[in-house]
């Protein structure tokens, strides 16, 4: 199991997602401005399976590489539309991997920022 294109494709979507729009106004500017098509694209792939799944087929076909080895070998079975069906499942396994490194991520943030709020209450009560 080869995880790069879910890594690779999970920190886009924290990236565009969760971290560009608190940079500054420069990014939500340019999302305000999309054309309305691209727009409806920009909210519906907010979903991590969903831009997962778009993120993972670009990918594969940018690099070749598969995150099930099973796939890769699955066109010989079935010829040219193997090929298809394979990456395609590829994309769904690897777009599940990334909704669940969402999940996990999302989980472990909230219990990490309330033990730091709590650190930092507790430390400005101490210098008090």
């Amino acid at each position: 199991m080869d995880f790069s294109i879910v890594l690779v494709g999970l920190s886009l979507y924290i990236l565009i997602w969760e971290k560009l729009p608190d940079w500054g106004t420069w990014f939500n500017y340019l999302i305000e401005r999309l054309p309305a098509p691209l727009a409806y694209l920009y909210q519906a792939w907010r979903c991590p399976y969903c831009f997962g799944f778009w993120v993972a087929l670009v990918l594969h076909y940018l690099t070749g590489s598969y995150t099930l080895a099973a796939m890769h070998n699955m066109p010989e079975a079935y010829g040219v539309i193997g090929t298809y069906i394979g990456v395609f499942l590829d994309s769904l396994a690897a777009a599940l991997l990334i909704m669940l490194g969402k999940l996990s991520l999302s989980a472990l943030a909230g219990p990490a920022i309330t033990g730091h709020e709590k650190t930092l209450l507790f430390k400005q009560a101490k210098a008090k």
